[in-house]
């Protein structure tokens, strides 16, 4: 059994080295404007960047939109790609920014204020208004899951782009503190407290909706 998963786990490392090795072979042909290589990394890549921008923008036009300008991006600028990091990781650099800006241009239709949506503390520590309640408990006697994941969509409409942003490679897609501030120019810290202001702010969306006043 063992001899059988030793052999099965260096024939995976084999074929991901030959996949690694087969994926620096069409970059470098891309580098010199090799339209099938292009195609074949769009294909290899297609359903992995519509993925990333649809979870950062919640919109399927504007996450096509992305798709195009990531991928233009990437004809014109393979280049820049040194090896340094992974070529996924250079491509999902692409997308994010390519989201990020999509999120500045949006004209919210409501003004917001997020402070409306936060627990607020006495000089003792206790709650004056909006407490933390745990409503989990009752969310499908409530609301159905359709309607928690609309509302959490409207919510996170409403946050600055960047805490958007936070919240999503946090939440959605795992990301430690660490990979989002790289990712973002933020410190450890920042990143922290866009994340804690931005669940609270979210969890105070929902509790409204749940039926609990905002003052």
């Amino acid at each position: 059994m063992q001899v059988r998963q030793r052999d099965k786990g260096q024939a995976s490392k084999v074929q991901a080295q030959r996949a690694g090795a087969e994926e620096w072979l069409l970059i470098e042909r891309v580098k010199v404007s090799d339209h099938e290589a292009f195609e074949a990394l769009f294909h290899r890549y297609l359903s992995t960047v519509y993925g990333q921008a649809i979870r950062l923008l919640g919109n399927q036009v504007e996450a096509e939109e992305v798709v195009q300008e990531v991928f233009l991006t990437v004809y014109e600028k393979t280049q820049m790609f040194r090896g340094h990091s992974a070529f996924s990781t250079w491509l999902y650099r692409i997308t994010m920014n390519a989201a990020l800006t999509k999120l500045r241009q949006r004209k919210r239709s409501e003004a917001v204020s997020l402070d409306d949506f936060l627990p607020r503390y006495g000089e003792d520590g206790p709650h004056l208004q909006r407490p933390v309640v745990d409503w989990s408990k009752d969310i499908e006697k409530r609301l159905a899951d359709e309607e928690i994941h609309r509302l959490l969509l409207q919510a996170l409409d409403q946050l600055p782009p960047m805490d958007r942003t936070v919240v999503v490679l946090s939440d959605l897609e795992g990301h430690s503190d660490r990979e989002i501030g790289v990712a973002l120019g933020l410190s450890v810290g920042a990143v922290k407290s866009r994340l804690h202001r931005s669940r609270l702010f979210l969890r105070g969306k929902l509790a409204v909706a749940l039926g609990y006043s905002p003052t």
